[in-house]
């Protein structure tokens, strides 16, 4: 049986349709990928994020922004909407339309079961050809965990694993201290950590 070959894009073929599309899709080798929707614990933890982040950098040099900026890695690709992005001093953008960053300081994906093994392995790899990179944050959102990849001087990546609500991360990019209680604040888990995190 004949198989439908699938339509392949190219790079400005994808942020023209991407613009005046209703949802938003990522793009990899030529493909897009329709974005699903967030559960609740999703959003509770990514608005968490962003407000400890903002509230952290007000006085810095540093910007903070939703899963609604579009992250360029390669020129031909892939573009991602990362959960939540910092970009700190002299932003770059792939063009006048400013809605493709292309030097993220900071990126956090909060992890879903469809896609925590895309983050945490493709994606991350791809993420890491970024020069400006400097931080990588994968947050679980069934229970307390959060792994932190930092950028070493020699180029190789430090993972540290967080899983105590009482832990603190440190973001030496952005010179900012996150409670790993923060992230969770008001996110039910359930289990023994539920309560320690409900305010």
């Amino acid at each position: 049986m004949a198989t439908v070959p699938a339509i392949r894009l190219s790079v400005e073929e994808y942020l023209e349709r991407e613009r005046r599309a209703e949802f938003k899709s990522e793009y990899f080798a030529g493909e897009t990928f329709a974005m699903s929707g967030a559960s609740r614990r999703h959003v509770l933890i990514a608005t968490n994020l962003t407000a400890e982040l903002r509230q952290a950098l007000r006085a810095r040099s540093c910007r903070v922004y939703s899963s609604d900026l579009r992250v360029g890695i390669h020129p031909t690709g892939p573009y991602t909407y990362p959960d939540i992005v910092v970009a700190c001093g002299q932003e770059m953008f792939k063009d006048e339309e400013f809605d493709t960053l292309l030097n993220p300081t900071l990126i956090i994906e909060v992890l879903s079961e469809s896609t925590a093994d895309y983050d945490r392995g493709r994606i991350f790899e791809n993420y890491r050809a970024l020069d400006s990179l400097q931080d990588y944050l994968t947050v679980a959102q069934d229970r307390v965990h959060v792994e932190h990849w930092t950028r070493q001087a020699d180029g190789r990546w430090l993972l540290t694993e967080f899983n105590l609500p009482s832990a603190s991360i440190s973001l030496p990019s952005i010179e900012v201290q996150l409670a790993v209680a923060s992230i969770y604040e008001k996110v039910d888990l359930g289990g023994p950590t539920a309560n320690a995190l409900k305010r």
